[in-house]
């Protein structure tokens, strides 16, 4: 599903990633862990498209997504990659319906069959009750879960997810760890998650370790 293949990433002067490679497959579940500043984040991002490399290749489903350019790449993105974040980035003034929905209507979706997908997403998440609650509304655990069916709308093939818990409470932290497992055996996504938590990384089918820009352990 993701090949990479010798990338490069530098800051300035500073290296960020030194010639990764890695190869994940679909329906699989990875942990990707290291020290802050190992370069975890900026691989996951540009993984995403959501980063450009200064040398080397990621293919998507066979695509070499870096010869997309402008609209052609944001859409593949939308389509393909759904994301979330340590802070799960709502938007204050909608409901957890209406955030869900945002990334089905940048793919033009029509409004009633997207928001006929977010209450299916909803319900799946045991969250049907909250679709007309706005984030101030929801707890921690709720409103990451508001998150994550955003990532789901548009049917991703990938979930990247950046310290997905690091957020929450012990409670909700381990909810939102069983729920990528039920998704991926629900729906067949294949998801990367960047993380500092231990529980969560050695659940994961497979965990790489990351130092000073290099897989170290794959």
């Amino acid at each position: 599903m993701i090949n990479v293949s010798d990338l490069y990433k530098n800051y300035g002067s500073l290296e960020v990633l030194k010639g990764i490679r890695l190869n994940v497959g679909k329906g699989e579940v990875v942990s990707i862990v290291g020290a802050s500043g190992a370069g975890k984040t900026t691989l996951l991002q540009i993984m995403g498209t959501i980063g450009n490399p200064d040398k080397g290749k990621v293919f998507i489903k066979n695509t070499d997504v870096f010869l997309l350019r402008g609209k052609a790449l944001a859409d593949f993105r939308n389509r393909h990659i759904g994301f979330v974040f340590q802070f799960h980035n709502l938007l204050a003034e909608f409901t957890a319906v209406e955030n869900i929905c945002i990334p089905a209507f940048i793919a033009g979706e029509k409004p009633g069959k997207a928001e006929k997908r977010a209450k299916e997403i909803l319900s799946f998440l045991n969250l049907a009750e909250r679709a007309a609650h706005k984030p101030s509304q929801l707890s921690g655990g709720e409103q990451q879960r508001v998150a994550i069916a955003r990532s789901l709308i548009n049917n991703p093939d990938i979930i990247l997810a950046d310290e997905p818990s690091g957020n929450l409470d012990s409670k909700n932290r381990d909810d939102i760890h069983s729920l990528f497992f039920k998704l991926r055996d629900n729906f067949g996504q294949t998801i990367v998650i960047v993380t500092h938590d231990k529980n969560l990384a050695e659940m994961a089918d497979r965990k790489i370790t990351m130092s000073d820009g290099k897989i170290i352990d794959n």
